[in-house]
């Protein structure tokens, strides 16, 4: 549907224009179709326009503007902060409308912070301890706060992640709107965000109510001795070429050694993981972005959140043991409904969890092996 139905104005509609969105996606026109007064629970698959979807009714809200907070975006991860702050600022910078956006996470200088909201932005973005810290501070004004989004919402909800959610929600005055999005939803996440928001909406587009890996994703996994995963990763990057991948690995122990094997065999690779220190991974994280880095090797927190143009395969080294990890690792691939492609190195042993996402998600993952130095899909009944 056309963005003028839900009452964006042509700047706004320009702006989109301009990054070559021209029409409401299904979870973006479920958003503006519900009651604008009403706490929201969504599910959507990923890649489907999620950010925008938060984003767009903000910007609607906060025409005419005004300076000071009024939007707040709670996010697991210092990467995720970045990424949705650019994406406010490039709607800033192509409507013409002078919104801002501080991002706000931990690790990170905290006077510079401190100096970035004394520019009054309209929206921050954030990590919850250091939200906390400056709203004890009196640094972020909680009460002016119109909108609160927590992003990654099943991430949010853990045991981890949820007393630091529910200390910035108590912080914020009652009548505040909460709105929670995030890919995979389990009944306990959905179950918990009902006891934190008020009579929520439920809105859950992926399919058959479950969560969903786009269609436009293939997946298929090859068995190898455990020693020998690296030898294979090698041998598939050489045979496939693909123009940008990641690669997934769960230890961050792991992924240093990782690194340096590709590395001292001429691969084009970088790092990111939770030790990195920031800035390094700032850097790793744009130069993948920009496509001076062909294979960007990851643990689970580049998973989540983070967009990334042009992603053709996905490498599992290691197989996550939750399904939902798997779908948001997946997911980096096959973006704006291009092909994608989803390749598992497994052991006989983590077959299990192959028929555990099988399963769970109603997606066919192929076996393939190499023949006679080809990529070519076998008997199923042989490996098993």
């Amino acid at each position: 549907m056309d963005f003028r139905e839900f009452g964006l104005d042509e700047a706004m509609i320009n702006a989109l224009n301009k990054e070559k969105i021209i029409k409401a996606n299904e979870v973006q026109q479920a958003v503006f179709e519900s009651d604008e007064n009403k706490d929201l629970i969504v599910q959507s698959e990923t890649g489907s326009g999620k950010t925008l979807a938060y984003l767009l009714p903000i910007y609607k809200k906060l025409v005419p503007i005004e300076k000071g907070m009024q939007a707040l975006i709670l996010v697991p991860t210092h990467e995720l902060a970045m990424q949705v702050k650019r994406q406010v600022q490039s709607l800033s910078k192509n409507s013409g409308y002078p919104i801002q956006a501080a991002a706000i996470v931990g690790d990170v200088n905290i006077s510079r912070q401190i100096e970035s909201l004394k520019e009054k932005p309209q929206i921050v973005i954030g990590t919850t301890g250091r939200i906390i810290e400056l709203i004890k501070k009196r640094k972020i004004t909680a009460h002016t706060i119109r909108t609160i989004v927590i992003d990654e919402a099943d991430k949010m909800l853990d045991k981890n992640n949820i007393d630091g959610v529910k200390a910035v929600l108590k912080c914020c005055m009652r009548d505040t709107k909460i709105v929670m999005f995030s890919a995979s939803m389990s009944n306990e996440a959905i179950q918990e965000g009902q006891k934190i928001l008020k009579d929520p909406l439920i809105i859950q587009l992926a399919s058959n109510k479950k969560t969903s890996i786009p269609t436009n994703i293939k997946h298929i996994y090859f068995v190898v001795e455990r020693r020998d995963k690296l030898e294979m990763l090698r041998k598939l990057a050489s045979s496939m070429k693909p123009e940008k991948a990641m690669i997934f690995v769960n230890k961050q122990s792991d992924i240093e050694e990782l690194t340096q094997k590709l590395q001292y065999h001429h691969y084009n690779a970088e790092c990111i993981h939770g030790a990195n220190i920031k800035k390094d991974r700032k850097k790793v994280i744009d130069d993948f972005k920009n496509n001076r880095l062909q294979y960007l090797i990851a643990t689970d927190i580049a998973a989540r959140g983070l967009h990334f143009e042009g992603v053709s395969a996905i490498y599992h080294i290691s197989i996550p043991e939750n399904q939902n990890d798997y779908l948001h690792r997946a997911g980096r691939t096959g973006r704006n409904q291009e092909q994608g492609l989803s390749v598992l190195i497994v052991t006989k042993q983590e077959l299990v969890l192959i028929n555990k996402y099988k399963k769970e998600f109603g997606i066919e993952i192929e076996p393939y092996q190499i023949y006679k130095g080809k990529i070519v899909a076998c008997n199923k009944a042989k490996l098993l």
